[in-house]
C-alpha cells in the first residue's frame, strides 16, 4: 500500500526506484595494549593513514570540482588538524594501537564540538567520515560507502559526507535520501550542484526496506513508499511538464508583466563559472572566496594568486555583475592564521568582518586583488562583507574598499536581524544589500543551519524571516538601492516569486536551479507575486506560509 513520507526537499526533481542502502559497519576498533616500546612504529602508521586519507580527498575533490572541491579540501584539513595529530600521538605513547588512538582522539573533538555549543554539529558527519577512512585504513578493511550497482537506484543513508556525494555518478544514482542533514548542509549543496533530486532530515529513512520501490520528489520533500501505477505516472507527467517549461525559458529574469529580476549564480571558484553561464546567469550574485585561503590554512594567499583567479571569473562575464564576498572566516570556516582556537561559541564570536577589521593586512590585499583583476574589464564588479551587524561595520568595510583604491559598489550582507533591522542606517554607508538567508534563519531562530533536528526553524519560508527579507527590501526601495538573496532559498521556484513581491531586487542561486526559477517567474505578474508574498506572511508557520503561496499563484 502507498505510503506518504515528509522530509525536506532540497533539490530538484522526481525520481522514482528501488531503495539501496549507504554500506555501513562498525568501525570501532578493539581497545588493547601495545608495548612500549611499538609505539614509534604505530605513530608512524596513523600519520602515514591520515596523510593517505588526506590526499584521497584531495585528488576527489580535484577531479569533482567547483564546490564540492571547497569542500573536500576543507576535510582534508580536518585529517590534518595539528591537534588532533598531537593527542592521537600521545594516546600511542601510552599503550593505544594506532587505530584505536584515532577513534577516541576523534570521539574526544566531537565531544568538545558538542560543549562549544553544537555551532559545528553539521560538520559532524564530515568529521565521522574522516575518521572513519582512517580507521578504515589502518584495520585493512574496506570504506563503508556508495553500494555497488549496475541499476539506478535511489540511495538511502543516515547522512551523506562530502567525499561520497561529490562523486555520486547521477546516471545511477538516480536521487538520496537522508535521515539527518538540513537544506544548507553539504549533501544539499552538492546534490544541488549535481543536479540530483534529493530529500533530508526524513525521519526513519533508514527503515525503507531495500528494493522497494520509491518516489522522490525533491521540490515538496515527499516520498511514495511503493507508488501506484497511478502516482508514477502523475509524478513522471510533472516532471516532463517541468522539463518542458525549463526547455522552453530563456533569456533574462523576469514575471510575466516585464518586471525584471535578474538571475544570478552562486559560485565557489572558476570551476563552477561554465555551469553558471550555460544555465543563462545573467551574472554573479554570490563569488565565494574561501576556497582559495582553504587550500593553506597558515597564511594567506598571495596577491598575485588572488588577482588572477579573480579576473578568470570576472572575464566570464562581461557587460554582467559580478558580486564578491570578502572572506568569510571563523565559525565553520577556522583558518590558523585568522581564526581564535579558544572561543566558547564560534558562532557567536570572531567571524566574517570581525576577522577582517582584526586583520587589516588580510582584507587590504584582497581589496587590491580585485581592483586589480577588475582593471580593464567591463563588467559591474561589487565587493560585499559578510557578518555586518549595524553601521558602524559597514563604515568600516566602506572605509577599507577606499583605501584599497577599488572601482566598485561596496555593500552588506544581511546575516544578523539587527541588520534587517536597522537596514537604511547601514545603507548610508553602503550601496546594497545581500541577504544570506542561510545565516540570517540561523540567528533568528537560534538554530543551527546545519543541524536536522531544527531544519523546522531553518525553512526560508518561516514568515519571522519573510518579515525580515521584507523590512531590508523596503530599506533599499526607500533609499533608491538595491537588495538581492544569495542565500539558498532563491533556489525554490515558487519562494523566489515571493521574495520577487517581497520588493527583492535579484536573485542568486546554484546554477542548477536558475532554469526553474526563470521558467516559474515567467508564469506571473508582479501583482501575482506580490499577493503571494502578502499571503505568506499573513501566516503563522513556514507550511501554512507555502500553501497560501502555492493557492495564489495557482488561482485557487
Amino acid at each position: 500500500m502507498e505510503t506518504t513520507l515528509r522530509g525536506v526537499g532540497v533539490s530538484h526533481g522526481v525520481a522514482i526506484g528501488q531503495v539501496r542502502h549507504m554500506g555501513t559497519a562498525v568501525l570501532e576498533p578493539p581497545a588493547k595494549q601495545i608495548p612500549a616500546d611499538d609505539a614509534p612504529r604505530e605513530q608512524g602508521r596513523a600519520r602515514q593513514a591520515v596523510e593517505a586519507v588526506s590526499a584521497d580527498l584531495i585528488a576527489r575533490g580535484n577531479l569533482a570540482g567547483g564546490e564540492a572541491q571547497a569542500v573536500l579540501e576543507a576535510q582534508a584539513m580536518m585529517a590534518q588538524d595539528p591537534e588532533l595529530m598531537a593527542d592521537v600521538e600521545r594516546r600511542i605513547a601510552v599503550g593505544s594501537t594506532a587505530e584505536r588512538a584515532v577513534y577516541d582522539a576523534f570521539a574526544a573533538y566531537r565531544a568538545l564540538l558538542a560543549g562549544a555549543g553544537e555551532y559545528l554539529a553539521g560538520r559532524v558527519a564530515d568529521l565521522d567520515d574522516v575518521r572513519n577512512r582512517i580507521v578504515a585504513r589502518l584495520l585493512g578493511v574496506p570504506m563503508p560507502g556508495v553500494p555497488d550497482s549496475d541499476e539506478p537506484y535511489v540511495l538511502i543513508a543516515r547522512d551523506l559526507a562530502p567525499a561520497d556525494t561529490a562523486l555520486l555518478d547521477p546516471t545511477l544514482v538516480l536521487g538520496f535520501v537522508t535521515e539527518e542533514g538540513g537544506p544548507t548542509s553539504h549533501s544539499a549543496i552538492l546534490a544541488r550542484a549535481l543536479g540530483v533530486p534529493a530529500v533530508v532530515a526524513l525521519p526513519g529513512a533508514g527503515e525503507l526496506i531495500e528494493g522497494t520501490v520509491i518516489a522522490v520528489d525533491g521540490s515538496t520533500g515527499e516520498i511514495f513508499v511503493a507508488p501506484n501505477e497511478e502516482k508514477r505516472a502523475e509524478l513522471t507527467r510533472a516532471a516532463e511538464e517541468r522539463r518542458a517549461a525549463l526547455a522552453a525559458s530563456s533569456g533574462p529574469g523576469a514575471t510575466s508583466d516585464g518586471h525584471k529580476v535578474p538571475l544570478l549564480a552562486n559560485v565557489g571558484g572558476p570551476a563552477d563559472v561554465p555551469a553558471a553561464v550555460e544555465a543563462g546567469a545573467e551574472g554573479v550574485g554570490l563569488f565565494r572566496t574561501e576556497f582559495l585561503f582553504l587550500d593553506d590554512s597558515t597564511t594567506a594567499p598571495s596577491l598575485e594568486k588572488q588577482t588572477e583567479v579573480y579576473r578568470q571569473v570576472l572575464e566570464a562575464f562581461p557587460e554582467g555583475r559580478v558580486v564578491v564576498r570578502v572572506l568569510d572566516a571563523g565559525a565553520d570556516k577556522p583558518l590558523d592564521f585568522l581564526t581564535p582556537a579558544d572561543e566558547p561559541n564560534p558562532a557567536l564570536g570572531v567571524r566574517g568582518l570581525r576577522t577582517l577589521l582584526d586583520h587589516p593586512d588580510v582584507l587590504r590585499t584582497q581589496l587590491t586583488a580585485l581592483a586589480t583583476a577588475a582593471e580593464g574589464l567591463p563588467v559591474y564588479l561589487e565587493v560585499m562583507a559578510p557578518m555586518v551587524a549595524d553601521r558602524t561595520d559597514a563604515r568600516a568595510f566602506a572605509d577599507a574598499c577606499r583605501e584599497a583604491g577599488l572601482q566598485a559598489k561596496f555593500g552588506a550582507m544581511v546575516e544578523i536581524p539587527s541588520a534587517a533591522l536597522r537596514a537604511r542606517s547601514i545603507l548610508q554607508e553602503v550601496e546594497f544589500l545581500s541577504l544570506g538567508t542561510n545565516d540570517l534563519a540561523q540567528y533568528t531562530f537560534a538554530a543551527d543551519r546545519q543541524v536536522g533536528a531544527v531544519s523546522r526553524l531553518q525553512d526560508p519560508w518561516q514568515p519571522a524571516l519573510l518579515d525580515l527579507v521584507a523590512a531590508s527590501a523596503e530599506a533599499a526601495q526607500a533609499e533608491g538601492k538595491s537588495c538581492g538573496v544569495c542565500g539558498e532559498a532563491a533556489s525554490d521556484p515558487l519562494l523566489a516569486c515571493v521574495l520577487t513581491g517581497l520588493g527583492v531586487t535579484s536573485l542568486s542561486m546554484g546554477a542548477a536551479s536558475i532554469p526553474y526559477v526563470r521558467a516559474t517567474l515567467a508564469k506571473h505578474t508582479l501583482a501575482q507575486c506580490e499577493r503571494a508574498a502578502a499571503a505568506a506572511r499573513a501566516a503563522d508557520t513556514a507550511e501554512d506560509a507555502r500553501r497560501a503561496a502555492q493557492a495564489v499563484l495557482s488561482g485557487e
